[in-house]
């Protein structure tokens, strides 16, 4: 696995053994990143990787000109690989790793008042944390006006039906699809009061995956 473009071209980005963490397909992030430059969504951004991995996606962003990243990861080993492909593509200085629970972590950013101008999403497929994700999101105002999300999913999941975000382009790259999505300016700047990852119509609360399961930050 490569970065495929920009200032850390050709960079090899290493994973840890087992099933635990599957990196995006190089066709899946030439085609999303090919979406985003398109829309000038990369250059200068602040970046939010969520089920980052071993950072294929965010790392990505970084070497196409994004001006800083933070990535959650709660596995110790594959946060351990990304802070490592961070320093070989010299990309340790515009980044921050956070080694915890996804709705910890978004509660922490609200906190530190943090906004980003494009969020990657990219959880285990047939989770059912999307949904969630998205609205913990809304609920702590964390995008920027006119930010972007970009979800990697299962061709066969729902994404943003529940929330207050439009969808702008999905496309299918055989049983994986790409979905992205934004606010408008007005609804951003207003937010959403309350609502939390645990505290969803769902019931869904994005606490530790089993060790045994087999999840991913792609296919």
């Amino acid at each position: 696995m490569r970065v495929i473009a920009g200032e850390a071209k050709g960079r090899r980005l290493h994973a840890p053994g087992g099933r635990r963490v599957r990196p995006s397909a190089a066709r899946f992030r030439e085609s999303a990143f090919g979406i985003l430059a398109h829309r000038h969504a990369i250059e200068g951004a602040r970046v939010l990787d969520l089920f980052a991995g071993t950072g294929a996606l965010g790392i990505e962003a970084l070497s196409r000109g994004a001006a800083s990243l933070v990535a959650v990861e709660q596995s110790r080993h594959a946060a351990q690989a990304l802070r490592d492909n961070l320093a070989a593509c010299g990309f340790a200085d515009r980044a921050e790793v956070l080694v915890q629970e996804i709705d910890a972590a978004l509660g922490r950013l609200a906190r530190q008042e943090r906004r980003f101008d494009l969020v990657l999403i990219d959880p285990p497929y047939h989770s059912g944390l999307v949904e969630p994700t998205l609205r913990a999101i809304v609920a702590h105002c964390l995008t920027e006006p006119g930010g972007r999300v970009l979800v990697e999913h299962a061709r066969d999941e729902a994404v943003g039906a529940t929330t207050p975000f439009e969808s702008e382009l999905m496309r299918n790259y055989g049983t994986t699809a790409l979905t992205l999505l934004h606010r408008s300016a007005a609804e951003t700047s207003s937010g959403i009061a309350g609502g939390t990852l645990d505290e969803t119509e769902s019931g869904t609360r994005l606490g530790p995956l089993d060790e045994t399961e087999d999840w991913t930050d792609g296919e």
